[in-house]
């Protein structure tokens, strides 16, 4: 006979867990059931389906240049995502397969580096920018997350679980550095290549702030600032927004469920 307690503890768990799932869904939900009502339904709160959908993606369609601004953040969020994910990576294999008797330090300065918030960096950035002549470019968007001490930190623990004997043999195998690097380190570390590019990307798609600042012209926005702009103004249409904010949500769902296995493998450390 099962004990009371522990069915009334699993049962206590399980509403639990369907509360904070109700909780993460609704927004969603709601985000998709607003985007097929006009403004007026959506402000009364409606929250059944309704028939305005295609006169909502007419009017986003027509708010902004989309493909040039669909362009513009796959461009941005890709190469941001594979040269962070090149430079961070090699960054945190260096630190752990290394040694030296300042790495320590280094890495403790970097950690440290992580509390200071972007709001202290953001003026210095801009003049660096500015002085570089790279204002309005993709280069000032992806050159300062390119080495994100997070992902850093992340490959090297993640590298405390490679098999060392694996560097070893294709040393002996003749095999240089870089060689390990790429044909040994990489695929052997798929996994969290895999949970880390789900985290940059993620990071590069909905960055707002930093592209707010440096991105001067319509012909450069993205798609977080087209959403954004749609919600100003003293009339916004916030069924149109609803509608915008599926078509910036849909690839990161896509890439986080094209990857998830793997996500899950690399957040746990799992090497192969």
């Amino acid at each position: 006979m099962s004990n009371p307690l522990a069915l009334i503890g699993r049962g206590a768990t399980y509403v639990a867990l369907s509360l904070a799932a109700f909780v993460s869904v609704f927004p969603f939900f709601w985000m998709v059931i607003g985007s097929t009502n006009t403004n007026a339904d959506l402000i009364r709160g409606k929250a059944t389906p309704g028939d305005a959908l295609w006169r909502n993606i007419e009017v986003f369609f027509t708010s902004a240049d989309l493909p040039r601004v669909v362009f513009n953040s796959f461009f941005i969020a890709g190469v941001g995502t594979v040269l962070t994910l090149l430079v961070s990576s090699l960054a945190g294999y260096g630190f752990e397969v290394f040694r030296s008797r300042t790495r320590e330090r280094v890495f403790a300065v970097m950690l440290l580096m992580l509390s200071v918030p972007f709001a202290a960096l953001m003026i210095p950035l801009f003049i660096l920018m500015a002085n570089l002549k790279l204002m309005n470019s993709y280069q000032a968007i992806i050159l300062p997350s390119v080495a994100s001490i997070f992902i850093i930190f992340y490959f090297r623990q993640a590298t405390k679980a490679f098999p060392h004997e694996l560097r070893d043999a294709a040393r002996i195998d003749g095999l240089k550095e870089w060689q390990i690097f790429l044909f040994v380190y990489m695929p052997v570390m798929r996994s969290t290549y895999a949970a880390a590019t789900i985290i940059v990307f993620m990071t590069h798609w909905n960055n707002y702030l930093w592209p707010l600042i440096v991105l001067q012209t319509n012909d450069m926005k993205t798609l977080p600032l087209v959403v954004a702009t749609l919600s100003q103004g003293y009339t916004p249409d916030f069924a149109v927004v609803m509608v915008g904010s599926i078509f910036a949500t849909l690839p990161t769902l896509i890439i986080f469920f094209l990857l998830q296995r793997r996500f899950v493998e690399g957040m746990l450390g799992a090497v192969k």
